[in-house]
């Protein structure tokens, strides 16, 4: 046997080293394509991501699809749409992987539009969709309630096969459900060869935004393994009904309860303003170990707002702060509220000028909370340094301006601000705002121009709107204006005999007894009586009490009325404190 050549084993040799480099080379560039994709992962800022985006350009990699998908997808983590579509743009031949990172990131950051423009752009090249592009443009069709455009992909899933795929079906449920179109939703549920969980529950959700709550409730008893988001929605939607006994009911059979669960329960009690068993609810949450949210702990502060639980309302704000919640807009335009009506002021501003965001709804609730305890110019000051914020009022502010003026009888105030809403803002006013005006107006002496208010509304009246100027006829009596009043008020509220008690009042005054006669006559005939009383909640030592008017139901009534009595000697001594703003 002959040995073989020398000039073949050194070409042997030189070929092993090559592939040996090249495989070398190979292993290193896998691995470092390895650490990058592991460090895009941990992006968690800006930041990180440009400083990632400079390892791609020096190692020439703008052009590779794997690494420009991954990137992209960092950029969707933080949504970040600028950068994703800046190395998209940099990639001359991406394929259908990058178009559909590039898809999801552009839903991910709420730019559905530019989303189906990018789907239009892929469709033009030799790319196929996939049922990631396909279940990506369902949701951008949703969000854009697209509906000739959904329609259309509708088609072309048929087109591309996917006609049974499970997730592209869910999302066209999700589509039609969302568009109102309840056949249509119904009919590709059926068509579906397999449903999992999600499907079912998507096709659940979809009656229960219909408002079929028996077709929904059947599904959910024919679901094959009940999961809890299926729970979840059934909850719901009973609970946006108010039924809060079936809700309770399928809140207690919940095999597992997450956090939704659990505040899907506190939301259906404060729905109800069944304020206490929300509270209730929620303490059950914490000892069974679940960990609230932020919008959890907002309905909690409302809660404790409506009740006037200040002791509870302080221990939930101890607990936002321990357990590291951001004092967001949401937690914080709660406290403010809660601590304006359980009569805390100081607090509800501590809480104010502590956060570093102020939305509407903070702003709202701190004018709102000056506005009901007197501080008619804090408030105006307050209203001012909104408008300085550039932060746009809306009715709500409007309405809080109008009463701290009602208060103070600021007039010209009043009159102005009503004018800066309805002219300025564009906002109609409501039955509360012209309440509002009229009161004030009634209240100064301005009988004839309230009543020119009332008769120039756009909207029918009310018995508060009447009132308010039986009020101001009563205080500079105006018997003529009143009378007219109070045929209204017996029109809309004929078995209340408090306005009638009013006039009768005013007709003693003036010593005209046959008119008098006449109307206490007109009230029997009519069996007009006096109205079930208020009553007011107080809270001591962590309980609760409710007292009606002349209620001698509490075990200590005698030493209360004692004390109220001693308390009447005293009203004069008013303590005002003052709140320096700084401007």
């Amino acid at each position: 046997m002959m040995p073989a050549p020398l000039v073949n084993v050194s070409l042997r040799n030189q070929s092993m080293k090559f592939f040996n480099n090249v495989g070398q080379r190979l292993v290193r560039e896998s691995s470092q394509l390895t650490i990058f994709a592991n460090n895009l992962k941990r992006c968690s800022n800006l930041k990180e991501v440009e400083s990632l985006y400079a390892f791609v350009i020096k190692k020439n990699a703008t052009q590779d699809c794997f690494s420009v998908n991954q990137f992209i997808t960092a950029c969707s983590n933080i949504h970040c749409a600028e950068w994703a579509i800046a190395a998209f743009n940099q990639l001359k031949d991406p394929n259908v992987f990058v178009y559909n990172a590039i898809i999801g990131a552009l839903l991910r950051c709420f730019r559905p539009l530019q989303a189906l423009q990018m789907y239009k752009d892929m469709l033009k090249t030799e790319n196929r969709p996939t049922s990631f592009t396909f279940s990506s443009i369902v949701k951008s069709c949703t969000f854009l309630r697209a509906v000739n455009f959904g329609e259309s992909i509708n088609g072309q899933i048929w087109k591309y096969g996917f006609e049974t795929h499970l997730h592209v079906q869910t999302a066209l449920i999700d589509f039609f459900s969302n568009l109102g179109k309840a056949v249509e939703a119904k009919f590709v549920f059926d068509k579906m060869p397999e449903r999992d969980g999600f499907a079912w529950t998507t096709m659940i959700s979809a009656h229960v935004r219909f408002g079929d709550l028996t077709s929904a409730r059947k599904m959910f008893n024919n679901m094959p393994e009940k999961n809890t988001a299926s729970w979840n929605t059934m909850m719901h939607g009973f609970s946006s009904i108010g039924d809060i006994e079936s809700a309770k009911e399928l809140f207690n059979k919940i095999p597992q309860k997450d956090i939704i669960s659990w505040t899907t329960m506190i939301n259906c009690y404060s729905q109800k303003q069944q304020y206490k068993e929300a509270l209730e609810i929620f303490n059950e949450m914490k000892d069974n170990g679940i960990n609230p949210d932020e919008v959890t702990m907002s309905t909690i502060v409302s809660a404790c707002a409506h009740l006037g639980w200040l002791e509870q309302g302080k221990e939930i704000h101890i607990y936002v702060m321990q357990n590291g919640f951001d004092l967001d807009v949401y937690i914080g335009s709660a406290l403010i509220d809660m601590y304006a009506k359980c009569g805390s002021m100081e607090r509800s501003l501590v809480v104010f000028f502590k956060l570093l965001e102020k939305n509407l709804f903070c702003w709202n609730s701190v004018i709102e909370g000056l506005a009901a305890h007197g501080y008619a110019n804090e408030a105006l000051v307050m209203f001012h340094m909104m408008e300085k914020e550039k932060i746009k009022p809306n009715g709500i502010t409007f309405l809080s301006v109008l009463t701290a003026c009602t208060h103070a009888g600021m007039v010209e105030e009043g009159k102005s601000k009503f004018l800066q809403m309805t002219r300025d803002h564009l906002i109609l006013p409501e039955i509360k705002h012209y309440g509002c005006m009229v009161d004030l107006l009634s209240k100064a002496g301005l009988l004839e121009e309230a009543l020119e208010l009332v008769r120039s509304m756009n909207i029918e009246p009310n018995s508060v709107i009447w009132g308010s100027l039986v009020g101001g006829c009563k205080l500079h009596k105006n018997l003529e204006i009143a009378q007219m009043a109070v045929d209204k008020l017996m029109l809309l509220e004929p078995n209340n005999s408090g306005y009638y008690n009013l006039l009768v009042n005013m007709y003693a005054e003036a010593n005209r007894w046959n008119e008098v006669a006449r109307i206490r006559s007109n009230m029997k005939n009519l069996g007009a009586e006096k109205r079930c009383p208020g009553s007011s909640w107080i809270e001591v030592e962590k309980n609760i009490f409710q007292f009606a008017s002349c209620d001698h139901s509490h075990p200590a009534s005698k030493e209360i009325y004692l004390l109220l009595e001693e308390l009447f000697g005293q009203l004069k001594l008013i303590y005002r404190p003052e709140f320096e703003f700084i401007l």
